[in-house]
């Protein structure tokens, strides 16, 4: 497809990337004429220096003939004039970053008005995603399909465990559980396992079933965690905002320690139910005043990475049973996941998920299956994908053991009439059914596509 994005910055970027190496037709526009060098030497797209809001800059850029428009600038009023300009010159869709509490909570009108495809809050998406974290502290992962029914949760295999040395076909013998194990990750290496892989301590994997299942089998491994019932935030960004509103909802106790005096007046006023404390929280001494080691959780949201993680692996030092650091760069994604922190939570990936399921979506509309969920693990190196499907092919009917499949494809669950099946080989794929494929190495646009092609 033919995709002009608007803005160079966090979002932007990581959304370009994705979408670049699925083989899309990317143009960026951004006044910022390094930012633009950099995009252009490390990516394959198309580079436009100018003002994105400018009709002639868009006309050049060939937004009248473009199947989507997305404005990611750093400023929300700039995205909607991109996409109420782009629209008008005839873009297909248009999906617009929208960041400010106050615009976001009327975006359903603001959408309807500027013919809004979608917008986009990464901010809002990440307080939602550390609040599932904070619900069920568990696990290190959290991704929800079929609309929260089921859910895809990564955890470590601790040292001693009882998983060490088990074969997965023995799961259910030894525990009962109806869960699946569908991604390994040991060491440098990610694996889609079959029934004989055996685990060993150490190993990362992600299990998919129900939620209830799934806090079963924590609490037989002796790993459950009751959710929290108090956390402390530092840094009082607009994701602090969003979070703090997430857990106050549901009587979590907040407390913000944010070093800006103005910022920490208007969470006063915005968040009255929240603590609001006006200090340094990456300062030792006011952590421990302000009851560090008492708290339940401990989520590092400013600007610095370097912070966020300092102040981090401090609170696991601590014993905080709890811990969730906000990133922006992954690049270092191996060093990071040698750490002693909890969960890593990335804004721009998330909004990033998003737009890239948007497209999908969009891709897929005359198929078969339409995708509902998308979700990106282990530095984006598997997918797990949602399909909605809506009309017969060869993958429908036919049972499980009897469908070749590429290679590193896995059927995690399918969802039939709100039941949740974790497949087996007898089971079938039917019209109506929502699928979830875990599949490494490969980006899906159709259900179809799990399908080996017989040759002859």
């Amino acid at each position: 497809m033919h995709i002009v994005i608007v803005g160079d910055g966090k979002v932007g970027s990581t959304v370009a990337a994705q979408l670049s190496t699925e083989g899309h037709d990317i143009i960026i526009i951004d006044s910022n004429a390094t930012a633009l060098e950099n995009a252009g030497n490390t990516m394959d797209i198309i580079c436009v220096e100018g003002n994105g809001c400018s009709a002639a800059l868009q006309k050049e850029a060939g937004v009248p003939e473009a199947d989507l428009l997305i404005a990611a600038t750093s400023a929300d009023e700039v995205n909607m004039l991109c996409c109420l300009i782009g629209k008008k010159l005839g873009a297909r869709h248009t999906i617009a970053r929208v960041r400010n509490p106050e615009y976001f909570a009327q975006i359903n009108l603001l959408k309807e008005e500027l013919g809004l495809s979608m917008a986009v809050n990464p901010e809002s998406a990440a307080a939602q995603e550390i609040s599932r974290l904070l619900r069920f502290p568990s696990a290190l992962q959290i991704e929800p399909f079929a609309r929260g029914r089921v859910e895809l949760v990564g955890l470590k295999v601790p040292e001693n465990s009882v998983l060490d040395g088990m074969p997965l076909w023995a799961l259910y013998k030894e525990f009962q559980v109806k869960i699946l194990i569908c991604v390994v990750q040991r060491e440098d290496e990610v694996i889609i396992p079959s029934g004989d892989f055996v685990l060993h301590s150490g190993d990362r994997i992600h299990i998919t079933a129900e939620h209830i299942e799934i806090e079963r089998f924590f609490r037989v491994l002796g790993l459950f965690r009751n959710r929290a019932r108090s956390v402390m935030i530092i840094g009082g960004s607009r994701l602090a905002y969003y979070l703090a509103k997430e857990l106050i909802s549901i009587k979590v106790r907040v407390k913000i320690i944010e070093r800006d005096k103005a910022r920490c007046e208007y969470l006063c006023e915005m968040l009255p139910e929240a603590v609001i404390i006006h200090a340094d929280g990456t300062d030792k001494e006011v952590l421990q005043e302000e009851g560090l080691e008492k708290t339940d959780a401990l989520v590092t949201l400013t600007g610095m990475d370097e912070e966020n993680i300092i102040v981090g692996l401090y609170a696991k030092a601590m014993k905080v049973a709890k811990v969730i650091v906000k990133i922006n760069k992954l690049s270092f994604t191996e060093i990071l996941d040698k750490m002693d922190i909890d969960s890593f939570i990335s804004p721009k990936a998330i909004a990033a998920n998003n737009i890239v399921r948007y497209v999908r979506a969009m891709q897929n509309s005359v198929g078969s299956s339409n995708v509902e969920t998308l979700h990106h693990l282990i530095n984006e190196q598997v997918e797990a994908v949602e399909f909605k499907v809506r009309e017969k092919s060869g993958v429908v009917g036919v049972p499980l053991k009897n469908l070749k499949t590429k290679e590193n494809i896995l059927v995690a669950t399918i969802i039939r009439d709100g039941k949740i099946i974790i497949p087996g080989g007898n089971d079938t794929i039917e019209i109506g059914d929502n699928v979830i494929i875990v599949t490494a190495g490969r980006h899906l646009n159709d259900l179809r596509e799990i399908q080996q092609k017989l040759i002859g």
